[in-house]
């Protein structure tokens, strides 16, 4: 892996009203859990935290999951009942994340600066 990088394991529910995002540690303990319910969810789960996309994809902007948005696609705002749907019923997806130096390299060379 190249330097800088780290891989992010997810969870997506695709909801009948909204894309839904729940972050774990690794897929080899989600697949425990899904056979046996008696490990604990904070095993499972990278922070407890439901996201929504708003049905612009995975690699979009992440916001919280309202109670009300959680309400009316699995009928509870209990945190804990919907984490559990959606780690149950989601699809498991794993990318890369590259943390580099933004911006140019050499703003001397090019267009970009009047010569």
């Amino acid at each position: 892996m190249a330097r800088g990088s780290e891989s992010v394991s997810k969870v997506i529910y695709k909801g009948s009203t909204d894309d839904f995002i729940v972050f774990v540690d690794d897929q080899e303990i989600l697949k425990q859990w899904r056979n046996d319910k008696s490990i604990p969810l904070a095993q499972v789960v990278n922070g407890w935290k439901i996201f929504v996309t708003h049905k612009q994809g995975t690699q979009g902007i992440l916001d919280g999951a309202s109670n009300g948005s959680l309400e009316s696609e699995f009928g509870t705002s209990k945190e804990e009942d919907c984490v559990a749907q959606i780690l149950q019923k989601g699809d498991y997806q794993t990318t890369a994340q590259v943390h580099g130096r933004p911006g140019e390299t050499n703003m001397s060379k090019g267009p970009q600066i009047n010569h």
